[in-house]
């Protein structure tokens, strides 16, 4: 999702700019001096509207950065802050659009970053977010928003052992919905909230929507092989795979 434009009067930028208008003109203070839709500030005033613009611009960059990265819930477990929710986002960090591919012939082909929908439907992506290869992940432009990063191998472990290891794991961070029954051991626990977003193979086909999720570490084990952890409706625990980075899978973000 991009950020809004900021020639739109509802933008973070212009209510700031409205905001700080508003503000200063109802005061009525001697300090300021209204002109129209515009206004003077003298020079006793100019450092505490400094201060108070820069307030205002840090939460702005705050909400953008969720909004632009389709991010808005978060859990801490075991002293690290990880997004609960899948990444959603189009364009890297930088701004650059990473490219939506459908084509399956094309897909299987790729050796740079991607992303699609499961089966091509973007309603999946309103509930499990975008499907990666691991190009995506591991671009220097930067998948995750600014200040996160993609866990890593080592980070994932951490994780996992902190819920109680492998065996069991996995219940406490599934979802207790949308997985095909029995979604053994499910109690999301943690509030990681695993949803079970399926992936989409090397051969582009989409596959177990519904009974896999599917999550990247950044950690590259091989030139055309990454780490990544696999949940799954039937089992409690968390696996460890080692698979191909033109597979797709959910991307989860880590607080730096």
């Amino acid at each position: 999702m991009k950020p809004k434009n900021l020639k739109d009067p509802e933008s973070p930028a212009n209510l700031a700019k409205e905001y700080i208008h508003n503000k200063y003109e109802s005061k009525k203070s001697k300090s300021v001096v209204p002109i129209g839709p515009k206004f003077v500030i003298t020079q006793p005033r100019v450092a505490q509207v400094k201060a108070e613009l820069n307030i205002i611009l840090l939460s702005i960059m705050m909400f953008a950065m969720f909004y632009s990265f389709g991010c808005n819930k978060t859990v801490t477990i075991s002293k690290l802050e990880w997004t609960a929710e899948n990444l959603n986002v189009e364009h890297y960090r930088n701004g650059d659009v990473i490219p939506q591919v459908q084509d399956a012939d094309v897909w299987s082909k790729l050796t740079t970053g991607a992303w699609c929908y499961y089966e091509n439907n973007s309603e999946n992506g309103k509930t499990y977010g975008k499907l990666y290869n691991w190009y995506a992940v591991n671009d220097k432009r930067g998948l995750a928003p600014e200040g996160w990063h993609i866990p890593s191998d080592a980070e994932w472990t951490v994780l996992v052992t902190f819920l109680g290891g492998d065996s069991i794991a996995g219940g406490k961070l599934k979802a207790t919905t949308l997985w095909a029954s029995p979604n053994t051991g499910a109690m999301n626990s943690s509030g990681f909230a695993a949803f079970p977003s399926g992936s989409r193979l090397t051969n582009g086909y989409f596959q177990n929507i519904g009974k896999d999720g599917n999550f990247w570490s950044s950690s590259e084990v091989f030139t055309d092989l990454a780490w990544n952890r696999l949940l799954n409706f039937n089992y409690s625990d968390v696996t460890r795979p080692i698979n191909l980075k033109r597979n797709g899978y959910s991307v989860r973000c880590v607080k730096d």
